[in-house]
């Protein structure tokens, strides 16, 4: 499939809300797989597939948006304007109506190592931009005052929410995203350390909550604890549903990765259990799947479908909201590495490849951003 170049970024309405959002071990380069059949979560009995009618969320053919991007890992919009993170440059940049990027700022002290360096991003309104980054004495997410208008956006100087998040060369996490009960949610890897996971006195292999100004929210599940949920070894994706349930995806070790509904005060089992372990105690997925066919990292939801950006298997992946044991994948091995996926505020799907990272094979264009139709839109 050879993708058309987008001809406008210009937004057709409201903006979606969108939640956006290391590697499995032994993450290399895209793997081009025939997809398996995803065993689903036996506990929760849902409907065999094969009575859920065919559902095809996509619509046309991926055009590009934009090209020439280094190590990109997130992607959220001001109004109708993109804005992308690189991890190893630490840059933030704007992306036009045309698809030519612009820097507007660069944060400060990123130290990029392994899978460490500028992560994810996200939006409260039009002017403040939260970044999470790695840093000298471990992860951290800040805030960033955006000023000027579109065409000639400028970061502001930083404020640390939290730092002292545990980083080594691998399993950062990196995720932000907004709820729908106005909290900012942060992913968080267990650094390679998978007893972190499960030790509620460490930021490691967590999912956080928090207020936007930093604070912890009173109804945490865990007394002054920004914990939200543990038990997580490299969750990077975020996304919640119109009746409010939030979906994680998770790069598992050897065994599954994982796609998982998140509550609060729940354990997923790192490093003690593995994908669906049916072990009391711990969290089951709804879905899980061999690393080599998905390494899972951003994750958007629309029309009644979740969407994977899959890094080792090469593809973006859909999953049903009516029936979450299922799932099908898409462009096997056309993109390379995908990194994230969202929606844009005209309710097109885009997603992020990641080739040019050190375990991907970049082409002579890469990285790039690809849109492409939602059917009902």
């Amino acid at each position: 499939m050879q993708p058309t170049r987008r001809s406008g970024l210009a937004a057709a309405g409201m903006a979606a809300a969108v939640v956006l959002s290391a590697c499995a071990s032994g993450d290399q380069g895209p793997t081009a797989t025939t997809p398996a059949a995803a065993p689903g979560n036996a506990a929760s009995s849902p409907t065999p597939s094969a009575e859920i009618p065919a559902h095809e969320p996509l619509r046309g053919e991926p055009q590009e948006v934009a090209d020439g991007l280094h190590a990109p890992w997130s992607i959220v919009f001001r109004g109708s304007t993109a804005l992308v993170s690189e991890r190893d440059s630490g840059r933030i940049l704007e992306i036009d109506d045309e698809g030519d990027t612009r820097e507007i700022g660069v944060v400060p002290g990123v130290v990029h190592g392994g899978e460490g360096g500028l992560l994810g991003l996200a939006l409260e309104g039009k002017r403040r931009l939260y970044a999470y980054s790695t840093g000298e004495s471990g992860n951290r997410i800040q805030r960033f005052e955006l000023a000027g208008k579109p065409g000639a956006l400028s970061l502001g100087k930083p404020t640390t929410l939290l730092d002292g998040i545990p980083a080594g060369p691998n399993h950062s996490g990196g995720r932000l995203g907004f709820g729908p009960d106005g909290m900012l949610y942060a992913t968080t890897g267990d650094s390679g350390q998978g007893g972190y996971a499960q030790n509620l006195d460490s930021l490691a292999g967590k999912i956080l909550r928090m207020t936007p100004d930093g604070t912890v929210p009173q109804d945490n599940p865990f007394d002054g604890s920004y914990v939200y949920s543990y038990g997580h070894r490299n969750p990077q994706g975020l996304a919640w549903a119109p009746d409010g349930t939030m979906y994680a995806a998770e790069f598992g070790q050897n065994t599954w990765d994982e796609l998982n509904v998140i509550t609060a005060g729940s354990n997923y089992g790192w490093p003690r259990a593995e994908g669906i372990a049916s072990r009391e105690g711990y969290t089951d997925p709804v879905q899980q799947w061999e690393p080599g066919e998905a390494s899972p990292s951003g994750v958007a939801l629309a029309e009644g479908t979740i969407f994977l950006a899959n890094l080792r298997g090469a593809s973006l992946r859909t999953v049903p909201l009516a029936d979450t044991s299922a799932s099908t994948e898409h462009y096997v091995g056309e993109f390379g590495r995908l990194r994230d996926a969202v929606i844009a505020p005209d309710g097109d799907l885009w997603f992020l490849t990641n080739n040019t990272d050190g375990r991907g094979s970049p082409g002579p264009d890469d990285d790039m951003i690809y849109s492409v139709g939602l059917t009902g839109r």
